[in-house]
């Protein structure tokens, strides 16, 4: 996918996922930070837009390991879940750039060139949705966006939304959403 889509599906990625991580899934950072994880898996591609920016990095990794090597492999899983759970980057650091590393992945499987899950074998995995740039690419990033927005427990009120961004300056005229329904209590098991 185009680096566009990466950067919105990881910020939707971190909306859905935040929640459940137990941190805001709005914060400017997180998201900034989830959109960089995004696109952090094509460092190992020269013409990618994070490649572009650290150009001697992305053209030694891109000789050594070749683009969707190891950066798209089950070894990067392993090691986002990995950062996680060591727990030395601060979980408000580590929680939206591994996030967004992630949905990177997920995006690219959906695409024909799919991901080398097994590097350094040979073959890749795929579920081939759709063409990276085609015109059905932000229709898919679209219905994305729009699930990961309805999964939020807590919606916030797009009404103070706009008109904290100065979207809206009379938004006290505009009707109100309806209330989310009230959540089931959660039930711990041991």
């Amino acid at each position: 996918m185009m680096a566009g889509s990466h950067v919105a599906l990881g910020m939707a990625a971190w909306m859905a996922a935040a929640p459940h991580l137990g941190q805001p899934p709005l914060a400017p950072g997180a998201l900034a930070l989830a959109a960089l994880g995004g696109l952090l898996p094509d460092i190992d591609h020269p013409k990618s837009w994070v490649g572009r920016r650290v150009r001697p990095v992305s053209d030694l990794l891109a000789a050594l390991l070749g683009h969707r090597g190891v950066t798209h492999s089950l070894l990067a899983v392993l090691a986002c879940g990995w950062m996680l759970r060591r727990g030395e980057v601060p979980p408000e650091y580590a929680g939206p750039l591994v996030i967004g590393y992630l949905s990177h992945l997920g995006a690219d499987l959906l695409t024909p060139g799919g991901l080398r899950l097994a590097w350094p074998l040979k073959g890749s995995w795929a579920l081939p949705l759709v063409r990276t740039g085609s015109a059905f690419e932000p229709l898919v990033v679209a219905a994305l966006i729009a699930a990961a927005w309805l999964s939020l427990p807590h919606r916030p009120d797009p009404r103070a939304l706009a008109e904290r961004w100065g979207l809206c300056i009379t938004c006290e005229s505009l009707p109100l959403p309806p209330p989310p329904p009230p959540l089931p209590p959660r039930r711990r098991v041991a």
